[in-house]
């Protein structure tokens, strides 16, 4: 039986989960591993302290996510499908691992954050 995100223990899993599919990915591991070249070892602490604070606010991240995102449009131009398809991929791991208010608000949160995102980097 599946268990609601309960802390960042449960943050640290879902987002292991995430990214492990996000650089396998056809649509979008691109981005990621040959775009941006992420840092995997730098990346994953900055996501678990940025989806904590979204979740438990926790007031543990600091960064600012549009700077990054338009400067990875500005190398690779990304598209309204790129946005949506990371938010699958994301609510499809909550889905996979959690269940409950944390995990439905984590996805909720997410399809927010990625509207915005996706707005700015766009426009």
């Amino acid at each position: 039986m599946k268990t609601d995100i309960r802390n960042r223990k449960d943050i640290e899993k879902l987002v292991n989960a995430f990214y492990d599919k996000v650089k396998k990915d056809d649509t979008i591991g691109y981005l990621f591993n040959d775009i941006a070249k992420v840092n995997w070892e730098l990346h994953l602490p900055k996501m678990y302290d940025f989806w904590e604070n979204i979740l438990f606010y926790s007031g543990n991240y600091s960064g600012s996510p549009m700077v990054v995102h338009k400067e990875l449009h500005q190398k690779s131009t990304m598209n309204q499908n790129h946005f949506q398809h990371w938010n699958d991929l994301f609510s499809q791991t909550v889905d996979s691992l959690f269940e409950g208010i944390k995990a439905n608000e984590i996805k909720e949160r997410a399809s927010n954050i990625a509207q915005v995102i996706m707005y700015k980097t766009l426009s």
